[in-house]
């Protein structure tokens, strides 16, 4: 019998780490809880052994579909001190916005306002569509607010920042509480979704268009069914999105539409979205450019190496270039340029195609033609306070 040799450390090979590759989640638009700026630890998943995400291993996964199983969602009450938020960009249409929820379920992969659950210490990522706050005492802050002798009416939005008819709203009605408020108080207010449930409140909204006191805006960024259940998987389907616009205007709201963000060689169907808005009823448009603030730029760039891996580079390079990012700062790896100037149509030359190809078909199919001018002059602080009023 030969012995065996001795073992020797100084010649073994080093395991090799293998990674857990990223895939996709059913209904949620981000793949990982990616970590924000002030996160202070980074883990990354690694291959024990005992089986990867969408390899059949029970509890890992669907699968049926292959991919990992989507997180639950998880709704936190929050006690709200101020129910306002003032707006100083000259580049956005509204002075004034509330928001009756931070985080949004609709999981839409774009979404600027992700990199502000940071601020909650969570992830702009997974936490960002599953770690909803709810701001239940909203309604009573913002009557408070509108009833102070200092306040002035300006042109205010409802959603601006997540999604106000997102499905938790269907059980806490924090938005149906706003505009309530609004109506008691005579203010003038603009609501910006991509859910068919604003339709619940059309007998709240329809008198108020009467009065010139409300429009809405409904965001339909492709007609791509697929690509919109990749992009905002849990938002309204975009067929589904139409008929909401439809509603609206045959109750007599005047409605828009909103074709943002244009992601450059992946939504590639503006004009077929306005002119199937324009059908449904819509009297105005605008749209915006992709923007990649703080951890949107990771989240984004995660995104697309998990469902459009072979033109991701392709698409970056035409989204630094929306946004004139030159060569050194690409270096860098900066993708987006905040300036006020620019930063919601871009500059160059493909941002001029853009808008050359925007304003073609609002002119041919004759939208923006007039302008949604809402009464301010109706506010009645008085009426805020739930008071009568002489005037």
């Amino acid at each position: 019998m030969t012995p065996k040799p001795d073992f020797d450390p100084d010649q073994a090979e080093m395991p090799v780490e293998v990674r857990v590759p990223i895939q996709a989640i059913r209904g949620r638009g981000t793949a990982t809880a990616v970590p924000h700026r002030f996160t202070r630890y980074v883990r990354e998943a690694a291959d024990d052994g005992w089986g990867r995400v969408g390899q059949g291993c029970k509890g890992w996964g669907d699968e049926e579909g292959g991919g990992a199983s989507a997180p639950a969602t998880i709704v936190h009450l929050e006690t709200a001190r101020s129910a306002i938020c003032a707006n100083d960009s000259p580049d956005i249409f509204f002075e004034l916005s509330v928001n009756p929820y931070r985080g949004c379920e609709h999981g839409c992969i774009y979404c600027y306002a992700r990199p502000t659950h940071s601020y909650l210490n969570s992830s702009p990522g997974l936490d960002f569509e599953t770690q909803i706050v709810a701001k239940q005492n909203i309604a009573e802050v913002l009557r408070h607010e509108l009833a102070q002798p200092r306040y002035v009416p300006r042109l205010l939005n409802i959603g601006s920042a997540t999604d106000c008819y997102q499905p938790v709203e269907r059980e806490l009605r924090l938005t149906r509480s706003l505009i309530e408020v609004m109506r008691d108080a005579c203010h003038p207010f603009s609501i910006i979704t991509k859910s068919s449930g604003v339709e619940r409140d059309l007998d709240l909204l329809a008198p108020l268009a009467e009065q010139r006191l409300t429009a809405v805006y409904v965001t339909i960024t492709t007609l791509d069914p697929v690509l919109a259940r990749r992009m905002e998987p849990r938002a309204a389907a975009p067929h589904r999105r139409l008929r909401t616009l439809r509603t609206l205007a045959e109750a007599g709201i005047p409605v828009g539409v909103s074709v943002a963000p244009q992601i450059p060689f992946i939504t590639e169907d503006m004009e077929q979205v306005l002119e199937a808005a324009r059908e449904a009823g819509a009297r105005s448009a605008f749209y915006t450019v992709l923007r990649l603030p703080w951890e949107l730029d990771a989240v984004f760039q995660e995104w697309l190496g998990v469902h459009y891996p072979q033109r991701a580079a392709r698409v970056m390079a035409r989204v630094q270039d929306l946004h004139n990012i030159d060569s050194a700062q690409r270096g860098a790896g900066k993708s987006y340029d905040s300036n006020f100037a620019t930063r919601m149509k871009g500059s160059g030359l493909w941002a001029d195609l853009l808008r050359q190809r925007f304003a073609g078909a609002c002119r041919r199919l004759g939208l923006n033609r007039e302008r949604v001018e809402l009464d301010l002059s109706q506010f009645r602080p008085g009426l805020a306070r739930g008071q009568g009023s002489l005037f």
